[in-house]
């Protein structure tokens, strides 16, 4: 298993809809009344915190806000096929970062567009597999079920499952959906049931209806 780079290059900004900025200004009071904490960040003490970030993690560093998440992350991961170029990765890295997942696992080509995760991706742990096989064998190692999410002949219709508390979601390309080696490497393949005409959803809010599913399930209110 291995970590993209995470780059420090601006991403799309949190929130901006108009000409007003987003966020907090500088610390009230300049520096004198600056908190004695070293989770704070200097920089944006004086220059304010225009990050997406709730209130609770405003003029934090970077790095004091990922050992925040880190303590109570919950027990599941997400997995996706990215055999080209999916676009819905960074969708599902933003999504995860909403409902704490461990980490998201990119399975295939190790680039992905990052826009869509608006910067989130800098507090959420992303890791790639090489394969389906990679993922499945890390998996083991972790002691995690394997729940696929795909809307395939004799999957388990997901509003009747029993989720399992340590599992990795793992979901297909979008318009092919799961590698046959995903879906047979998969402990439970897993359907969301739909009423209209498509054939399939958006993976990315396949993704984000299986989280949703695991948090009510396992995670506190």
């Amino acid at each position: 298993m291995t970590t993209p780079d995470d780059p420090d290059e601006p991403g799309p900004t949190e929130w901006r809809t108009g000409p007003e900025p987003v966020g907090v200004g500088p610390w009230p009071g300049g520096p004198a009344a600056w908190p004695d904490d070293p989770r704070y960040d200097p920089e944006l003490l004086a220059g304010g915190d225009r990050r997406n970030v709730v209130d609770r993690y405003r003029y934090w560093r970077r790095e004091a806000v990922v050992a925040d998440l880190d303590r109570r992350r919950h027990p599941f991961h997400v997995a996706i096929e990215n055999l080209h170029h999916d676009a819905n990765i960074g969708t599902i890295v933003r999504t995860a970062n909403a409902f704490a997942a461990a980490a998201v696992h990119v399975v295939g080509r190790r680039r992905w567009n990052r826009r869509g995760a608006m910067v989130t991706d800098r507090y959420q742990h992303v890791h790639h597999h090489t394969d389906v096989a990679a993922l499945l064998a890390w998996a083991r190692t972790e002691d995690l079920a394997v729940v696929a999410v795909d809307n395939g002949p004799g999957a388990t219709p997901l509003e009747t499952a029993v989720l399992p508390r340590r599992c990795v979601l793992l979901f297909g390309q979008e318009g092919v959906g799961l590698t046959p080696e995903a879906a047979a490497g998969a402990d439970q393949v897993l359907a969301i049931a739909q009423f209209g005409s498509t054939r399939s959803i958006n993976a990315g809010v396949a993704a984000g209806i299986a989280m949703h599913a695991w948090v009510r399930a396992h995670a506190e209110p």
